[in-house]
C-alpha cells in the first residue's frame, strides 16, 4: 500500500452549557438545499413536482437571490432538479438503475489478473454532513460524519478514486483503524455486516481535481458507482467510486445465495 496520509479535523467540538456538542450552522444556501432535499427524500414533492419559485424562496428564507440560485444550480448538477428556462424547477425524474450488480473487493480483483495493486490513502476525517450527505445517510444536516477518500491503482495507473462517508453512529471506532493493513471496504464489512445493499451507476465528467487525480483528461467519461449499505435498516455508509470509462468497466457474478463479496 502507498504512503497514508490522515488528515482529521483539529477543530474542538463547540459545546452548549449542557455539555452536548453544538452542531454549525449550515450557510444560507445550504438550509435552501436542505429544504428542497428533504421535500424530494420524504415523498412530499414527487418526480415532476415544480418547485417554488426563486422569489417565493427568497421571501421564505429572507436570503438574496443570488443565494437561492446557487442552491438551486448544485441541486441541478446533483441530478436532483431540472431547471426549465421561462417555466421554472421541477424534481427530476429517477434515473433506471441495474439492481443486478456487485463488485468485487478491487484490491483481490486487481491481484487476481496477476497485476500490481496500490492504495494511496488521500483524506480522512471527521466533518459536519452537507444536506445531501445527511439525506443519504439519514442523519441531520450538520451532524458529525465520518469521510475518507482513497485512489486505487493498478499496475500505478489509477483505476478508481473511492469518497466514502460513514455513519459514526453505527461504526464510532472507524477513524481509528490502521488502513494501511485493512481497506475502509473490508474492515466494513468484516466489522459491520450489512442486510441490505443499493447500487446505483451514472455517466459522468470528472472534476478538474478528480481528473488530476485519476491521471486523465477532464474531457474524458467516466462510471460513477454510487453505493450505501445499512444494517437492520440503519444506513451504514455512503461511497461514491469514480472509474475513468477507459480502464475500468462494470460487471457482476452471484453465487446462487445472491450474496455479496464485500461492502
Amino acid at each position: 500500500m502507498g504512503t497514508i496520509g490522515k488528515h482529521r479535523s483539529t477543530q474542538p467540538a463547540h459545546r452548549s452549557a449542557a455539555g452536548a456538542p453544538v452542531q454549525p450552522a449550515l450557510a444560507l444556501y445550504e438550509q435552501v438545499k436542505s429544504f428542497i432535499t428533504h421535500k424530494i427524500q420524504d415523498g412530499s414533492w414527487p418526480a415532476g413536482h415544480r418547485l417554488p419559485s426563486e422569489s417565493e424562496l427568497v421571501a421564505q428564507f429572507g436570503v438574496a437571490r443570488m443565494t437561492v440560485n446557487r442552491a438551486l444550480r448544485e441541486l441541478v448538477e446533483q441530478g436532483r432538479i431540472v431547471r426549465v428556462a421561462g417555466v421554472g424547477s421541477f424534481v427530476a425524474e429517477d434515473k433506471p438503475q441495474s439492481t443486478l450488480l456487485q463488485i468485487a473487493n478491487i484490491a483481490s480483483e486487481i491481484r487476481a489478473r496477476g497485476h500490481d495493486y496500490r492504495c494511496e490513502f488521500l483524506v480522512a476525517e471527521r466533518i459536519a454532513a452537507s444536506p445531501d450527505v445527511a439525506a443519504w445517510l439519514d442523519l441531520r444536516p450538520g451532524e458529525s460524519v465520518f469521510h475518507t477518500v482513497c485512489l486505487h491503482l493498478e499496475n500505478d495507473l489509477p483505476v478508481q478514486l473511492e469518497d466514502r462517508h460513514v455513519n459514526p453512529r453505527v461504526v464510532p471506532a472507524f477513524l481509528e483503524q490502521d488502513f494501511s493493513a485493512m481497506s475502509p471496504s473490508e474492515y466494513l464489512v468484516r466489522n459491520v455486516p450489512f442486510d441490505q445493499i443499493e447500487h446505483v451507476v451514472d455517466a459522468v465528467l470528472p472534476t478538474p481535481e478528480q481528473a488530476e487525480r485519476l491521471d486523465m483528461p477532464p474531457n474524458d467519461p467516466c462510471l460513477l458507482l454510487t453505493r450505501r449499505t445499512w444494517t437492520r435498516t440503519t444506513p451504514v455508509t455512503m461511497v461514491r467510486c469514480l472509474h475513468p470509462a477507459s480502464r475500468y468497466r462494470l460487471g457482476s457474478r452471484f453465487r446462487a445465495d445472491g450474496n455479496p463479496s464485500f461492502g
